[in-house]
């Protein structure tokens, strides 16, 4: 895992940046503010960028799927039983998480009130890749401006009584342009926490992104684009950033395992 002095006394090594597709496999629901829809809408919306109406994935729920999944695979990592666990994964998966010795604690961070970590990890927000964007404003069968409309019902087991609900979705077929941004410090080691990044990915493929995953929404595929890397003296040199040689893209997120998954 590299050097283990207090990450915040440690200074910046390089940025690595990974870049690619995210494909929404099924529809997508990533809730969004339903304030001000008019009448007749989907009862729950999925987000949408205000300046240009369009939905975009957010980095919190990519980062926070990464986060938690990876919390329930890994929370028999050694962890400090003083602090106080979570309940919703269980005490040592939540810990898996808290704890700045751990792996996940130094990949996304540790709350003041524990260890002040800082998070090695940033997820920015997914737009529409521009042929998605193009191709979803002239589909003729969507039900609102790029998205469709599921209608769902849930039925009372008491009393039978049936309660239709509608659910924006982005369609499947969707893509999203996604960059993460690694910082590594002086001593980490690289291939660690790229494994690591990458582990998230592939547990988010194999579940699900969004609301509803256990009813066939939001289920993902990625695909890696670039690895690049930007150290110190670049950007003090300004200089761009460097293909990343130091560590290879798995072949399950080259571009011939996502024409396979869409097909």
């Amino acid at each position: 895992m590299g050097d283990t002095t207090n990450s915040a006394n440690r200074p910046i090594q390089s940025k690595i940046f990974i870049r690619g597709k995210l494909v929404a496999l099924t529809g997508l629901h990533i809730g969004g503010n339903s304030v001000g829809m008019a009448i007749g809408g989907a009862d729950a919306v999925v987000v949408r960028n205000p300046l240009t109406n369009e939905p975009y994935v957010p980095g919190s729920s990519l980062r926070g799927k990464m986060r938690s999944l990876l919390e329930r695979v890994r929370g028999q990592e050694g962890v400090n039983q003083n602090l106080e666990g979570g309940f919703s994964v269980g005490k040592n998966g939540a810990l898996a998480g808290k704890d700045a010795s751990t792996s996940l604690g130094k990949l996304f961070g540790v709350a003041a009130e524990n260890a002040k970590e800082p998070t090695r990890l940033i997820v920015r927000d997914a737009p529409l890749t521009r042929s998605s964007s193009e191709a979803l404003k002239k589909a003729p069968n969507t039900d609102m401006p790029m998205t469709e409309v599921k209608t769902e019902v849930w039925i009372d087991r008491i009393t039978s009584q049936a309660n239709p609900r509608q659910i924006e979705r982005v369609p499947a077929g969707a893509e999203f342009r996604f960059e993460l941004v690694l910082t590594l410090l002086q001593g980490d080691d690289k291939e660690h926490f790229l494994k690591l990044v990458f582990e998230g990915l592939r547990l988010v493929e194999a579940d699900a992104l969004g609301g509803k995953g256990t009813r066939g929404y939001g289920r993902v595929k990625f695909r890696v684009d670039e690895l690049a890397e930007r150290t110190v003296e670049d950007y003090r040199k300004g200089q761009d950033g460097k293909p990343f040689t130091g560590y290879s893209i798995p072949t399950e997120f080259d571009a011939a395992s996502l024409e396979l998954a869409l097909t």
